[in-house]
């Protein structure tokens, strides 16, 4: 690796190292895909066990070999983030001062563990009660069946959008560190952001009203935690410029 005499490296060097990186990602991602793959009907058992013992269908031929080469590659990209999130972190570290690097691990961990604790509370809670409720409506002459395309579907996107949502804690704390949102902010425009929480509801889960409202509620919880966490760095920064 060459550098510059200003110490900084050239523009065609950070081209040539992100391709490697890139590269590097890619073929984690490919190889853990297949491996996913050949355990697919484990991860599939997994995935359905809220549905308490129905079995899925498909429609047409290609149907399950599509739907289960999608749960492949979604299973190896969770098995490969912690390669690929490497990879990222090794490209950008070196440019950041030190305040910086703290700032980004911190930042970096939160999103791992609020994405997981998202995922882990759908899994465990939300999920099961959202079926358990479109499951009501069976009877004698109704008889519930699900694609396994649009069953993986619907859990892959239901179990994003709450890893997604329990971000908002995080972001708040990080706009708050960095000074562009204050807790009084927060707290002044609680009408505001329970609109947007309706309209994100609505766009990032599943397409059925169930989905929506049961989001409802963890992201006014998360929108508390946020305002404290803020406040939490409103004091920390005041006391460092008191000290």
């Amino acid at each position: 690796m060459v550098n510059n005499k200003d110490g900084t490296m050239p523009v065609l060097e950070h081209l040539s190292e992100l391709r490697l990186r890139l590269a590097i990602s890619a073929g984690a991602l490919l190889v853990a895909a297949g491996i996913c793959f050949t355990y697919i009907e484990r991860i599939r058992a997994i995935l359905t066990l809220p549905l308490e013992g129905k079995q899925l269908i498909y429609l047409s031929p290609p149907e399950a070999f599509m739907a289960n080469l999608r749960l492949a590659l979604f299973s190896g990209l969770v098995v490969s983030l912690p390669i690929i999130l490497h990879q990222l972190s090794a490209y950008i570290f070196p440019g950041l001062t030190r305040g910086e690097k703290k700032f980004y691990v911190a930042v970096l961990f939160g999103i791992i563990f609020l994405f997981s604790g998202g995922v882990f509370f759908a899994y465990q809670v939300v999920f099961p009660f959202t079926l358990r409720f479109f499951l009501q409506f069976a009877d004698a002459r109704l008889d519930p069946q699900f694609t396994i395309s649009e069953y993986i579907g619907f859990v892959i996107s239901f179990h994003f959008a709450f890893g997604a949502v329990f971000q908002l804690p995080l972001l708040t704390w990080a706009l708050g560190k960095l000074g562009l949102l204050t807790s009084q902010f927060l707290r002044r425009h609680r009408k505001i952001a329970l609109l947007i929480m309706l309209v994100l509801s609505a766009v990032i889960t599943p397409p059925d009203i169930i989905s929506q409202l049961v989001m409802i509620l963890p992201l006014l919880l998360l929108y508390e935690l946020g305002i404290i966490m803020v406040m939490i760095s409103e004091k920390k920064r005041l006391k460092v410029q008191e000290e």
